[in-house]
């Protein structure tokens, strides 16, 4: 969109003086990405979900249920546990079997929330891995 009253020249002189001003910024070192993921991706910060990455409860041993957590963070930490404790790809059925009370579409949900912030893998047989 056109600023109001300004000539074709004048936005050229913005333009230039603009551009001046970014490369000298990025001749002291300042340089502003766009999409530092894409275009700088050793300099781009990570971001990770803490409550996700610490280390959670330990599995139970076979045969034996987890409590199920009263708070989401620690259900969503259980679950990816519990996930990363099989060996082989399992269904929601079988994550929630490995705790007491555990509500099957919660459980479903938070695999679903595992796989789209990258923590765990949804076979297209519906089946989850960690």
């Amino acid at each position: 969109m056109r600023p109001p009253g300004l000539t074709d020249g004048q936005i050229l002189e913005r333009l230039v003086a603009l551009n001046a001003a970014r490369a000298a910024e990025e001749t002291g070192g300042l340089v502003r990405w766009l999409r530092p993921e894409y275009q700088a991706p050793a300099a781009a910060p990570q971001v990770a979900q803490p409550a996700l990455l610490v280390a959670g409860p330990a599995a139970a041993a076979p045969g034996q249920k987890q409590p199920w957590p009263a708070a989401m963070a620690e259900q969503a930490q259980a679950v990816r546990a519990v996930l990363h404790s099989f060996e082989q790809p399992v269904s929601p059925a079988q994550v929630t079997a490995a705790f007491e009370r555990a509500p099957k579409a919660r459980v479903a949900e938070l695999l679903e929330t595992l796989v789209s912030l990258g923590q765990a893998r949804c076979l297209p047989s519906g089946l989850f891995a960690g």
